[in-house]
C-alpha cells in the first residue's frame, strides 16, 4: 500500500512514520509536510535512506503542488495529520487555522476523490466536542460544540470529510483523540513546555487554577489506533481514541516536578486563556469493541518515559526553544 501522510514531520506524524515504516516494510510512506515551526525533519533522520519512505516539502494548501504529488505517487491511502493545533496561537490568528485545517483538508478530499484513493483517515481531536461537566464522557454521538478557533477549524474539517463520504462516496473514517504526549512533541504544549522549563529552573506558567482536566494518551498508543482504523475502520465512521487517564493540569505539572526532583514552588498560576474548556474525557468503547484496540501504556509509565526522553535529547529541544519561539513564550507569559 502507498500511504500519503500529511504533517509527517510533526509530533504525532513523525511517531507514526517511525513506528509504521518498520512495521510495514512492504508499504511506501509518502510524507508531505510544509515544515512550519512545529515540523522537524530531524525527527525522521533514521528514515532518510529507507526505500519505503519519500518526503515532499509541500503545503497542503498549495493545490498545484499537491496535485503533482498525487499524479506522481498515486497513493492508495491518506492519513491526514497536518494541522495548526495550538489553541493559544489560534486565538491570536484564527485565519491561519482556517486556511490549513479547513482549506487544506478540502484540497486533500478533492484529490482523494479525483485520483481514486481507496482509504482516507482524518486525524481529529476531542476538542471538537467542547467542554464536559464533572461527569460524563464524549461519545461519537456527542454534538460538535467547539469553543476555540482551533477546535472550530477541526470540527469544520471533520464535517467536510463526512460530506465527502455522503456526497462522493469517499471511503473515509475520522479519529478523535484525547491529549497526546510523548517524544518529539513541540514544547508549546503542556507536558514538554513544563519539562524544559523545569529543567531550566524557570517558572512553570499554569492557566487559571490548574484544575482543567484532560484525558492523556501516549502517542504510540494513538499511532496504533490510527493504523487500526486505516486497515479495519469503516467508511463514514468516527472512532474516539482515549487513554483512560484523566488528570488535572496541576497533577501533570506536579508529577513532572516530582520526576525531575524539582520544587512545586516553580509553579506560577497565570490568567486563564479565553474559552478554556474545563474537562475532556473520551469514551473509547467503540474502537475497543469494533476494532479490538486498547491503549497499552498507563500514564505513570508514559510520563516517566516522556520525561526521560527529553532528558536524553536535550540538544533537540534546546535547538527548538531558541530564537523566535523562546521570545514568543517569554512575552506571552510575562505579560499575563
Amino acid at each position: 500500500m502507498r500511504i500519503l501522510v500529511t504533517g509527517g514531520a510533526g509530533f504525532i506524524g513523525s511517531n507514526y512514520l517511525l513506528m509504521m515504516a518498520d512495521k510495514y516494510p512492504g508499504d511506501c510512506f509518502i510524507n508531505v509536510d510544509s515544515l512550519t515551526y512545529a515540523g522537524n525533519l530531524k525527527n525522521l533522520i533514521s528514515l532518510e535512506d529507507r526505500l519505503n519512505y519519500i518526503f515532499y516539502k509541500v503545503d497542503i494548501c498549495d493545490s498545484a503542488a499537491l496535485e503533482a504529488i498525487f499524479q506522481k505517487e498515486k497513493p492508495d491511502a491518506i492519513i491526514h495529520f497536518a494541522a495548526e493545533s495550538h489553541v493559544d496561537r489560534s486565538i491570536e490568528n484564527p485565519l491561519i487555522f482556517a486556511e490549513t485545517n479547513v482549506l487544506g483538508t478540502i484540497n486533500l478530499i478533492n484529490y482523494a476523490c479525483r485520483y481514486g484513493v481507496s482509504r482516507y483517515v482524518q486525524v481529529s481531536t476531542d476538542e471538537v466536542y467542547g467542554s464536559l461537566g464533572r461527569e460524563g464522557l464524549f461519545t461519537e454521538n456527542t454534538p460538535l460544540m467547539p469553543n476555540s478557533p482551533y477546535s472550530a477549524s477541526k470540527a469544520s474539517a471533520d464535517c467536510f470529510v463526512r460530506a465527502a463520504v455522503e456526497t462522493y462516496g469517499l471511503n473515509a473514517s475520522i479519529t478523535r483523540c484525547s491529549n497526546n504526549y510523548g517524544p518529539y512533541q513541540f514544547p508549546e504544549k503542556l507536558i514538554p513546555l513544563m519539562i524544559w522549563r523545569a529543567i531550566e529552573n524557570m517558572p512553570l506558567p499554569l492557566y487559571g487554577d490548574g484544575l482543567n482536566i484532560r484525558d492523556w494518551l501516549y502517542v504510540d498508543d494513538h499511532c496504533r489506533a490510527i493504523d487500526t482504523v486505516l486497515r479495519q475502520g469503516q467508511a463514514g465512521e468516527v472512532y474516539n481514541v482515549g487513554g483512560n487517564n484523566e488528570r488535572t493540569n496541576l497533577e501533570i505539572v506536579k508529577e513532572v516536578l516530582r520526576i525531575l526532583n524539582k520544587s512545586d514552588s516553580l509553579i506560577q498560576f497565570v490568567t486563564d486563556r479565553p474559552g478554556h474548556d474545563r474537562r475532556y474525557a473520551i469514551d473509547s468503547s467503540k474502537i475497543k469493541r469494533h476494532l479490538n484496540w486498547v491503549p497499552n501504556t498507563n500514564f505513570w509509565d508514559g510520563i516517566g518515559k516522556t520525561v526521560q526522553w527529553y532528558l536524553n535529547n536535550e540538544r533537540w529541544w534546546r535547538e527548538i526553544i531558541s530564537g523566535e519561539y523562546q521570545s514568543y513564550y517569554s512575552d506571552m507569559y510575562n505579560n499575563r
